[in-house]
């Protein structure tokens, strides 16, 4: 979508609230006993409408391919809730959901993953990938339909309807990212969580895989979350972004208001390092004092206020809340809201 904005009659897809996932320490030895929890995702709050692009950012190890993975339930969440409303209109809590329960949701929520390498089959033909969904989830028994079907989706991604007895090898990167695009397209899915799709593919290629993707939105009217760490794609591809630290959201903002002011001093920072263009220009550079803290004991309240040059006192007891701005939503820190008050 290009247009940030958004109806107030808009379905709400996808509501996160509170979601959670630590990840056990166990000691070494014979017993392997729990010693302590890795607080990978922590009390994870956001919502996706109806077509819309939600991107999520942040370094690496900051939670976001987690918090993908237990929304399409490829892991379990410690707590919290994933409310997806469902085809036929009706609400379901998808971290409630047993195996069994979850399979026939399986076909409106498909992911597509980072390594276009790693995540195909190299002993499968791409009719036997692509197909395999539509046979397990899809129950299409007859070989001749699933191979009507595959060439289809071949199409509408860009690739010809005979590499389908092809194998995985015989394609440069960006193809097999276009195989994975249409293996996740296979089952005709609402929601799309797409965990880095392009950062493993060159420049160029980049941009054709972007372009191709904002173009099955606009035929098919999917819904994105979109996760990377390259802030200039977001910048172009995201209608609202959501930037993570330490398993926390920090702001959550209109993809536009987000460049023009972020509230955040981790997000100033995450900005200010983006190389320019432009020689002649120089980025306007936050300096961050220290490491990222470790996820087995992060720091009490805002957990980026060891490293924050504007902290408060407040900012050591207390998380930032939610606001509502401009239908879109900002965790403002505590030091920006008093300088927007003051």
């Amino acid at each position: 979508m290009t247009d940030n904005s958004r109806s107030n009659e808009q379905l709400l897809l996808l509501e996160v609230k509170g979601l959670t996932k630590f990840f056990p320490i166990r000691s070494k030895g014979l017993r392997r006993k729990v010693i302590g929890q890795a607080r990978a995702v922590d009390d994870v709050s956001f919502n996706i409408f109806e077509g819309e692009t939600l991107g999520l950012v942040g370094e690496s190890g900051c939670g976001k391919t987690t918090t993908a993975r237990c929304i399409v339930r490829a892991l379990d969440p410690t707590s919290g809730e994933i409310l997806f409303s469902h085809s036929d209109r009706e609400t379901v809590d998808i971290a409630a959901l047993s195996d069994r329960e979850m399979f026939p949701l399986r076909r409106d929520v498909q992911m597509i993953f980072q390594d276009p390498y790693a995540s195909l089959n190299p002993r499968m033909n791409i009719l036997d990938i692509i197909g395999e969904s539509l046979l397990v989830i899809g129950g299409m028994k007859d070989r001749t339909k699933r191979s009507k079907r595959v060439a289809e989706l071949l199409k509408l991604v860009g690739l010809r309807p005979e590499y389908m007895q092809r194998f995985p090898h015989a394609f440069s990167g960006g193809q097999r990212q276009r195989i994975v695009i249409a293996r996740a397209l296979a089952l005709k899915p609402r929601l799309v969580v797409a965990d880095e799709p392009v950062s493993a593919l060159d420049v160029s290629v980049q941009a054709q895989v972007l372009n191709l993707m904002l173009k099955l939105q606009q035929e098919l009217n999917l819904t994105y979350l979109f996760v990377a760490h390259d802030l200039s794609v977001v910048k172009h591809f995201c209608d609202r972004v959501a930037v993570m630290y330490l398993g926390k959201i920090v702001e959550l903002a209109l993809t536009t208001s987000l460049f023009e002011g972020p509230m955040h001093p981790y997000t100033k920072a995450l900005m200010g390092a983006v190389p320019e263009a432009d020689p002649r220009r120089k980025a306007a550079m936050v300096p961050l004092i220290g490491e990222v803290p470790s996820p087995v004991s992060p720091p009490s309240g805002c957990h980026f206020h060891p490293r924050c040059p504007h902290v408060t006192e407040l900012c050591k007891t207390t998380m930032p809340a939610l606001e509502e701005i401009r239908l879109g939503q900002f965790v403002r820190c505590h030091r920006a809201a008093e300088l927007a008050a003051g």
